[in-house]
């Protein structure tokens, strides 16, 4: 099945359907979900997957959930820097725009 390409504007769309797009990036999937307030169903979806963009996504997972500890070893398996000055809305949206077209 081909995945569905989107731009960020389009992937913002689509969080007024009631369902994620099935076609999305699993990664955009789990940003989709957690957009929806399904941090549950966004964290088995990145669980999942072993590469350095599913890993930024769980080290923001638990950012959000107060777990800065787990945040951090996630950032470390990415290869990426602690947001330390950026809010979860601005780190959400970053992330957003590095899997959109």
């Amino acid at each position: 099945m081909m995945e569905l390409t989107m731009n960020y504007e389009e992937f913002i769309a689509s969080l007024k359907s009631a369902e994620c797009p099935a076609r999305m990036s699993p990664c955009l999937q789990a940003l989709w979900h957690d957009a929806a307030g399904d941090w549950h169903t966004a964290h088995e979806i990145v669980q999942q997957l072993n590469d350095a963009g599913a890993a930024r996504i769980h080290a923001y997972l638990h950012r959000k959930e107060g777990d800065h500890w787990n945040a951090r070893y996630w950032h470390r398996q990415a290869g990426s820097a602690y947001p330390e000055h950026m809010s979860l809305e601005q780190e959400w949206a970053s992330l957003v725009a590095s899997f959109v077209d």
